[in-house]
């Protein structure tokens, strides 16, 4: 009995000693921990080659990536004045041709009675002539082209000579972009916002580059940041300096910063952009009369261009009477002057600031502004 209860006892303990292992296994939660560790596994041999697969070893190399080195835009050679000139000439002669059209018309009758004078007056007065400028045609015209006067005469001829008078030749056209005593000569561009003060500028500095003279650019348009960027465009594009300041700068300042170092660098010339201005503003048309005392104070001003839009008729010689009041202007810029706009502006603005038109524009390209020349544009007028 003695060994068979040995026996039972013994059993009874392994049994135990298997349950305790049990429990372990599912308080730990590692199995891992509780197993014989497993030998590494060898790393698996590489891939062999598909016999079957056939490579292309005749494939050209890809070509290598070549970046190219930063280069500074070549510069834009202006057109000369004398190309452009013969080319607005024939544009001018396209859009303004309706008003010499309609006169010649009108004096080619067989009979020139009241009513056809009459005609030819409203044809005048509608071109924005001026109502004195037009009494003054028209009475020339009837006492050369009358009955019992000079009956042979070609009317054409006569209303050609007779525009070109109410033009005036006589007047001097000519840019005052030179200065005296080593100093640049300085150009204060002014007039409204819209009319194309800025454009101007950057015109005005391919005219001077194509003939070959040194300019400076003074951003003078402090107010408007695109003005400053338009005007830095325009330099770089035919490769003149520009001065310019933060944006609410004082104009007067940026004007005074130009000139100085257009003395400094010996630069032919220096054209200020100012900031446009309406007319019947008094502060900002004192602080225009204030750039160009503050400019006076190192070299004289050379020319004070006014610029005028062409389409604005009336409104335009208002325009151009209250800026003449403050800066003493020297010449007038038409610009816009195409088939919108009407040719008697330009002896309008003439009779009435007593200075000439001296430049005038007919498009957006970069050379499309010319010296206006008086027989030129009429015989434009004229077809």
């Amino acid at each position: 009995m003695s060994v068979v209860l040995l026996i039972i006892i013994i059993a009874v303990v392994a049994l135990l000693a298997v349950g305790a292992g049990a429990l372990l296994l599912v308080r730990g939660g590692r199995t891992s921990s509780l197993k014989a560790p497993e030998a590494p596994q060898a790393p698996s041999p590489p891939p062999t080659a598909d016999p079957t697969l056939e490579i292309d070893t005749d494939l050209p190399a890809a070509p290598p990536v070549e970046i190219a080195p930063e280069t500074t835009p070549p510069l834009e050679r202006p057109e000369g004045t004398r190309s452009r000139l013969v080319r607005l000439r024939e544009r001018l002669a396209g859009s303004q041709g309706g008003l010499g059209r309609g006169l010649l018309a009108l004096l080619s009758r067989d009979k020139l009675d009241e009513d056809t004078w009459e005609s030819i007056e409203d044809l005048l007065l509608t071109a924005d002539v001026g109502v004195a400028p037009t009494q003054q045609v028209v009475d020339n015209l009837r006492t050369r082209l009358r009955v019992g006067g000079d009956e042979a005469a070609d009317p054409k001829a006569v209303l050609r000579d007779e525009l070109i008078k109410l033009v005036d030749p006589d007047m001097d056209r000519r840019l005052n972009v030179s200065g005296e005593g080593g100093h640049p000569g300085v150009v204060l561009v002014v007039g409204v916002n819209g009319a194309g003060k800025t454009t101007t500028v950057g015109k005005i500095a391919r005219i001077l580059v194509a003939e070959d003279r040194s300019v400076t650019l003074g951003a003078a348009d402090t107010f408007r940041a695109a003005a400053v960027e338009q005007l830095a465009t325009w330099a770089e594009r035919v490769g003149v300096e520009v001065v310019t300041g933060p944006e609410g700068t004082d104009p007067a300042s940026v004007a005074f910063d130009a000139v100085k170092h257009g003395m400094e660098s010996s630069t032919d010339t220096v054209i200020v952009d100012t900031a446009g201005r309406l007319q019947n503003k008094a502060g900002l048309m004192d602080e225009l009369g204030k750039v160009k005392r503050v400019i006076e104070k190192q070299t004289p001003v050379t020319e004070v261009l006014l610029v005028l839009d062409a389409t604005t008729g009336q409104n335009g010689m208002i325009q151009a009477r209250v800026f003449s009041e403050v800066v003493d202007v020297t010449g007038i810029v038409l610009t816009k002057l195409d088939g919108s706009a009407k040719g008697g502006i330009v002896v309008a603005v003439q009779r009435e600031l007593g200075v000439p038109v001296k430049l005038v524009g007919l498009g957006e390209g970069p050379d499309d502004l010319a010296p206006f020349d008086a027989a030129a544009f009429v015989d434009a007028l004229l077809g």
